[in-house]
């Protein structure tokens, strides 16, 4: 089968799920980065909601980061990012289903609640999710292996990735650190970061500081990039 070609945007999270699912699984892949507004046409043809990432593959083209991801490990199976057993695997599936319906909501309400109150009340789901990930997650589901499921990387651990990479934005603009409670999660996110897929997807810290300064009308700070 032809090659995968990838749509992806570099200030997206959900892009960066699937560009560190290629590389984990090393697959051959080309690429364009959609620069918005300005879609070109055959993006819109494989992207039917005209979002990242987007994938086509031969003759199939595909949309939404979680579906593309299941894709890849249906397709590209070595090595593996979700367990065999059924069992497991839908599992993985709610922890996924966890990053996406809780996690991401909350640090969104928290950084872009249109008021205080708003602010306050997504520190307040953020933090009782980073405690649920510690507890419910790391401490009974991974034991005293490294990634969520055990030793190796899976597609739980990618999926919570992009959010990590952006909490300097919450710590200078919120006011916000990880909670101490947090030890297990902590340990987590400082191996996930060293991976060399992770490394080769993220941006620096300025970059999100000097883009959530104008998205939410902050000062740039001083000593961040204005170009």
């Amino acid at each position: 089968m032809s090659t995968v070609h990838l749509y992806f945007a570099k200030a997206s999270t959900f892009s960066q799920r699937t560009r560190v699912v290629l590389l984990e699984k090393g697959i051959e892949f080309t690429s364009t980065e959609i620069e918005f507004p300005n879609k070109p046409a055959d993006f819109l043809q494989v992207s039917r909601y005209g979002k990242v990432p987007a994938i086509k593959h031969g003759d199939v083209e595909i949309y939404e980061s979680a579906i593309i991801n299941e894709y890849l490990e249906e397709v590209f199976p070595e090595p593996a990012l979700l367990p065999k057993e059924l069992g497991k695997k839908a599992i993985a599936r709610i922890w996924i289903d966890y990053a996406n319906t809780r996690l991401v909501p909350a640090f969104n309400k928290f950084l872009r609640g249109k008021d205080a109150s708003e602010q306050e009340q997504g520190r307040k789901e953020f933090t009782e999710a980073l405690l649920h990930i510690e507890r419910e997650g790391l401490e009974k589901l991974s034991g005293n292996s490294l990634y969520f499921l055990g030793e190796n990387l899976s597609l739980v651990d990618i999926s919570f990735y992009p959010w990590f990479e952006r909490l300097p934005i919450l710590e200078q603009f919120r006011k916000f650190d990880l909670p101490a409670e947090t030890p297990r999660l902590q340990t987590w996110w400082k191996t996930l970061r060293d991976r060399d897929s992770i490394k080769a997807v993220a941006n620096p810290t300025e970059f999100y500081i000097e883009r959530f300064a104008k998205i939410l009308g902050e000062p740039i700070p001083v000593g961040a990039s204005q170009n």
